[in-house]
């Protein structure tokens, strides 16, 4: 049978209706809090992930082990921003990543995109593996005050989100660690959360 090639105009469309569909429209659950610092191998869309789950029932069964800050610690105002340090519960066994998929030559479709629409590349890649999401809340509030999204078992805060919690010293906060294990972006366990979670302060100067 003799097919006759796609024109460019039609061509054209349809790259630029993929492009529509790769936007990001707003969905019931969309974020009403700034987005988190990411560490790690952590992406926003991992984050958007967290987020429209976080309706979800409280489910503490595979919750991080949480070492440092313990609960109640007290931080000297002024002093060096800590690593707070978790691990993973001995229930959540090492996982085998996903065969690598086989490399494939562009077709012409995909070169016409890409001259076309460079910006449809701008996306990472989708993200497989575990991920935290830790939170510090002031009282009240309903967005977190300081948060990274990091796929590592460790988060430093930067000097100058330290300096702003410090500032915070009439104050209690608590710091919440969400994990969940995604697989290409979508969250497959979890998430699972600390109840209760921990509460550090900062002593008098």
């Amino acid at each position: 049978m003799n097919m006759k090639a796609p024109s460019l105009a039609a061509l054209a469309t349809t790259l630029a209706l993929a492009a529509s569909a790769c936007g990001e429209p707003p969905t019931e659950n969309e974020p009403t809090c700034a987005e988190p610092i990411y560490a790690g191998k952590a992406t926003d869309e991992a984050w958007h992930s967290l987020v429209d789950a976080r309706d979800k029932p409280l489910d503490t069964s595979g919750a991080v082990l949480l070492s440092s800050p313990t609960e109640g610690q007290e931080y000297a105002v002024g002093s060096p921003p800590p690593t707070w340090e978790w691990s993973l519960p001995v229930t959540s066994l090492p996982r085998g990543l996903p065969a690598k998929p086989r490399a494939t030559s562009r077709s012409f479709t995909t070169w016409l995109g890409e001259l076309i629409l460079p910006s449809a590349r701008a996306h990472l890649p989708p993200y497989t593996g575990e991920i935290y999401w830790v939170e510090v809340f002031a009282p009240g509030s309903t967005c977190p005050v300081a948060q990274v999204l990091t796929s590592e078992l460790k988060w430093q805060p930067d000097a100058d989100t330290w300096t702003a919690l410090g500032q915070r010293a009439d104050q209690s906060l608590t710091v919440q660690v969400t994990r969940a294990y995604l697989l290409q972006n979508r969250i497959t366990e979890g998430p699972y959360r600390l109840d209760p979670p921990r509460t550090i302060r900062w002593s008098a100067p």
